[in-house]
C-alpha cells in the first residue's frame, strides 16, 4: 500500500483518488478551499439554486466508468441523470430558429433542412461523417491513453479528412474549423453553429485546427446529459464515492510545495509548515500553480511543445424568475452573435466588448432549483478573455438583453440577478485570470497538446483540465483514469483497452 498525496480536490484529481483507494492505496486529498468539485459549485439564494460551473455533462460513460471501477452503485444510482432533448435550440442572427435533437443524425439533418432550407442538412449530416473520421482518428491517443512519447505525431498530423476546395486555382483542404465553415457548410448559420463548439471553450475558429471537428461529433454520438439538481451533484457523488473508498479530505489545507527526496517526489509542504510524506504526489492545479510547487515538472512527453493559446474565461449571470417554466421549453438555448466578426475581434483581439455577444441560456426542467413550481432558475453564460478585473456588469446587461431573444418575458420576469466573474472562477479553481482550460486537439504544431501526466520528477504526476487529455468534464475524468494506471501499473501503462 502506497501513500498518495493529492493536491486539489477537483473532479479530475478526485475521479484518480477513487481509483487509487480502490487499488488499494491510502489516499489523503489536500484542497485549499472549503469544498471539492474545482469548478462545480453551487450558488443559492432565496430558495434558488444554481450551477456556476459547467450545467450539462458531455460523454456521461466516462463517470458511469468510473463508478463501476470504484464499487458495486452505478452512477445512475448516485444521481439522476436525464439525457437533454433537444440537445439546444440555436437563434441565429437573421432570427431564424432551429431545434435539434439529442444524439440523432436524421432528426437533425430533417430539423436543419426544415429551418435553414434543402441541402442544409445534408451539408451538415456529411460534415458529421467527416468529424466521425477525427474522432475515429484521435479517441484513443487523445482521451483514452498517456500522451505519446512521440506527441509530435500528433502535432503534424490534421485528422480531419477535409473536402478539396478549389480556392485562387488551386485546391486547397480546410485546415482550421472557419474554413471548415466555409467550404464545406457553406451557410453562415452552419458556420456559427460549428463554431460555436470552439467558441464555448474560448478557442478562435479562425485559428483552431479543423480537428476541432470532434467537439460538435462527441455532443452528437453521445448526446448531452443533464444531473437534477444540478452538476453539482455529480461532484457530490463522486466525492462521497471517494469517501465511502476511505479516502481522507482535508479541507483549507494549501500545499506550498513538492518535496523531493533522492530525485523523486517524497510528499508535500503546507502552508502551516506541516509536512505529509507521500510515495506519490498527484497535483491537479492550475498552470503556474505546479511550477511554483515544483520549477522542473512539467514535460509533455520527450520534450515540450508550444504554448498553448491565451486561455478565456466566462461570466455567468443568474436569474431569479417570477412564473413558471413553460411546457416545451428547451433546456439549452444559444442565441448567436449579431456580429460574428466583432465578437471574435472583441474575445481574440483588440476590440471592445462586445453588446452582442453569444450567449447559452440554461433552462432546466428541475424543481429542485427553485422554490416552488411557480418560478424558474435560468442561467446565461458567454465567453470572454481570462485576465483580472474583467469588466461585468454592462456585460451582464448585454447578455440579458441578448436572452431576451431566447425568453421574450425575461424582464417582466426577473426578480433578481447575480453575476460570477472570472475572478469567481480563479478563486474557485486556482487558475489565473479564472482561465478555463481547453480540451487537448491533434494538429496544429501541438498548440492544443497539455502537459503529460507523467512529469520529469519520478513519482508526481498532474490530473485536472490543465494536464492530458485537457478540459471538459470528460476530459477531467479520464485524467484521473489515466493517472491512476500510470501509478497502479507503471510507465508501461497504456489506457484502458
Amino acid at each position: 500500500m502506497a501513500r498518495i498525496a493529492v493536491i486539489g480536490a477537483g473532479m479530475g484529481a478526485m475521479a484518480a483518488a477513487a481509483r487509487l483507494a480502490v487499488a488499494g492505496h491510502r489516499v489523503v486529498v489536500y484542497e485549499r478551499t472549503d469544498t471539492y468539485g474545482g469548478a462545480l459549485r453551487r450558488f443559492e439564494r432565496e430558495g434558488f439554486s444554481f450551477d456556476t460551473g459547467p450545467g450539462l455533462l458531455p460523454l456521461p460513460a466516462v463517470y458511469r466508468d468510473l463508478f463501476v471501477k470504484t464499487g458495486k452503485e452505478p452512477l445512475e444510482r448516485c444521481v439522476d441523470l436525464v439525457q437533454v432533448d433537444p440537445s439546444s435550440r440555436h437563434v441565429f442572427a437573421d432570427g431564424t430558429r432551429v431545434s435539434l435533437p439529442n444524439a440523432s443524425r436524421a432528426g437533425v439533418v430533417t430539423a436543419l433542412d426544415e429551418a435553414l432550407g434543402a441541402g442544409a442538412g445534408k451539408r451538415w449530416g456529411d460534415f458529421l461523417v467527416r468529424a466521425r473520421e477525427a474522432w475515429d482518428r484521435t479517441r484513443r491517443p487523445l482521451l483514452e491513453e498517456p500522451l505519446w512519447p512521440n506527441w509530435q505525431v500528433l502535432a503534424a498530423r490534421e485528422p480531419y479528412p477535409a473536402v478539396p476546395h478549389k480556392r485562387l486555382l488551386r485546391t486547397r483542404r480546410a485546415g482550421t474549423l472557419a474554413e471548415v465553415g466555409a467550404w464545406e457548410l457553406r451557410d453562415a448559420r452552419l458556420t456559427a453553429l460549428l463554431e460555436s463548439h470552439a467558441l464555448a471553450y474560448g478557442l478562435d475558429p479562425r485559428t483552431t485546427p479543423a480537428s476541432a471537428a470532434v467537439l460538435p461529433y462527441m455532443e452528437h454520438a453521445f448526446g448531452i446529459w443533464y444531473v437534477r439538481g444540478g452538476l453539482r451533484e455529480l461532484a457530490r457523488a463522486v466525492y462521497e464515492r471517494c469517501v465511502a473508498r476511505k479516502v481522507e479530505f482535508r479541507f483549507g489545507a494549501d500545499v506550498t510545495g513538492v518535496l523531493e527526496k533522492d530525485g523523486r517526489a517524497s510528499g508535500v509542504e503546507l502552508a502551516d509548515g506541516t509536512v505529509a510524506e507521500a510515495d506519490f504526489v498527484v497535483a491537479g492545479v492550475a498552470p503556474g500553480a505546479l511550477d511554483r510547487l515544483s520549477a522542473q515538472a512539467v514535460v509533455r512527453g520527450d520534450g515540450d511543445v508550444p504554448p498553448q493559446p491565451a486561455a478565456a474565461s466566462r461570466v455567468t449571470v443568474l436569474l431569479a424568475l417570477r412564473g413558471a417554466r413553460p411546457e416545451g421549453t428547451a433546456h439549452r438555448t444559444v442565441v448567436h452573435a449579431a456580429d460574428r466578426e466583432a465578437e471574435l475581434d472583441a474575445l481574440f483581439g483588440t476590440a471592445a466588448q462586445n453588446p452582442r455577444p453569444t450567449v447559452t441560456v440554461l433552462r432546466p426542467d428541475d424543481l429542485e432549483l427553485v422554490p416552488d413550481p411557480d418560478h424558474e432558475a435560468v442561467t446565461l453564460t458567454t465567453v470572454v478573455p481570462a485576465r483580472p478585473g474583467e469588466p461585468s456588469d454592462a456585460l451582464a446587461e448585454n447578455m440579458i438583453m441578448v436572452a431576451e431573444r431566447a425568453v421574450p418575458d425575461l424582464r417582466d420576469r426577473l426578480l433578481w440577478h447575480e453575476v460570477r466573474t472570472p475572478a469567481d472562477i480563479a478563486e474557485a479553481t486556482g487558475a489565473q485570470g479564472g482561465a478555463v482550460p481547453v480540451p487537448a486537439l491533434a494538429a496544429d504544431g501541438g498548440r492544443l497538446l497539455h502537459p503529460s501526466n507523467s512529469t520529469r520528477v519520478p513519482g508526481l504526476f498532474t490530473v485536472g483540465g490543465w494536464a492530458h487529455p485537457g478540459g471538459g468534464l470528460p476530459h477531467a475524468g479520464m485524467s484521473g483514469a489515466l493517472v491512476a494506471g500510470l501509478i497502479v501499473e507503471g510507465p508501461e501503462f497504456r489506457g484502458s483497452q
